[in-house]
């Protein structure tokens, strides 16, 4: 969306809360290790499915699913809580509702665990505020698998990965 959008301006006009920079979050990504999704499902249609496939077939990082309903997702263990995981996550990547958000920040926090990262579509201020109250760094309303691909060379314009990473146009 081009950023002199009536769309655009709207949103930015009523959001008073930014997060960290692209460098920031770059920095948070490569610095990572492990990951917990909090809200993933097992059903392949939601989004927390597909980024938790991604992650597990094309990064690095320990990925761990929580949700209380699951026993296991995408062939791994499920777990109720964080305080359940067998490490402290470097990020927890939420898939839950605006509403819910400062309980995992607070969960989060308990944890020890120094990110929370709100997923594409959930905006919540009062819970970033409260976040990084708790001493977290808060990245809100951006996807884990857009900006790892976006970073590591794998994101094309339709989301796939080409193999190439190049400024010039491919002449055919």
């Amino acid at each position: 969306m081009p950023a002199d959008s009536p769309l655009a301006r709207l949103l930015k006009s009523q959001r008073a809360w930014s997060g960290p920079s692209a460098q920031e979050r770059q920095r948070i990504l490569n610095t990572a290790r492990s990951i917990a999704i909090v809200g993933a499902s097992a059903n392949p249609a939601r989004a927390s499915f597909f980024v938790g496939t991604y992650l597990v077939s094309s990064s690095d990082y320990r990925v761990y699913f929580v949700n209380p309903n699951a026993t296991e997702i995408l062939g791994q263990p499920a777990y109720p809580d964080l305080a359940s995981l067998p490490e402290v996550p470097d990020i927890v990547d939420v898939f839950r509702r605006p509403a819910d958000i400062p309980s995992v920040m607070n969960e989060a926090a308990a944890v020890g665990a120094p990110v929370v990262w709100v997923q594409l579509g959930i905006w919540n201020e009062d819970a970033a505020r409260h976040g990084e109250s708790l001493g977290l760094k808060v990245v809100m309303d951006r996807c884990v698998k857009v900006e790892h691909a976006r970073f590591h060379g794998g994101l094309h314009l339709l989301g796939f990965d080409t193999g190439v990473v190049s400024a010039r146009r491919a002449r055919g």
